[in-house]
């Protein structure tokens, strides 16, 4: 059977997902894209709970670079209120380019350490 790229974007995503786990003192970031959205989650997977969570609409701003800017500054806001500083950084099987890069260095100068 040939992989699709479906299937390819499948496994890279359970290889990362394999090597990081998010707990109560360093939960973990993930990152949604879509053709409308960026949406950003901070989970503790211990508790499975989402703790924060942002995103361009939530942000009231386009789904492009710009506006991934904006929701990982919102992000990072938010986080900073629940009392998270330190994060495990999950980019999902996207590539760390563009708009996932965008999102990750807003949070970082947001205050978050990766």
């Amino acid at each position: 059977m040939r992989s699709t790229k479906h299937h390819r974007r499948l496994q890279r995503k359970r290889r990362i997902r394999a090597s990081l786990a998010g707990t109560a003192a360093r939960p973990r970031l993930t990152i949604y894209r879509s053709l409308t959205q960026i949406t950003a989650q901070i989970i503790d997977d211990g508790a499975k709970k989402t703790l924060v969570m942002a995103s361009t609409r939530e942000a009231k701003a386009k789904p492009n670079v710009e506006g991934a800017k904006k929701a990982g500054t919102l992000l990072a806001r938010k986080a900073k209120d629940a009392g998270i500083a330190t994060i495990v950084f999950d980019r999902n099987a996207y590539k760390y380019h563009g708009r996932v890069k965008a999102l990750a260095d807003a949070a970082r100068e947001g205050g978050l350490q990766f």
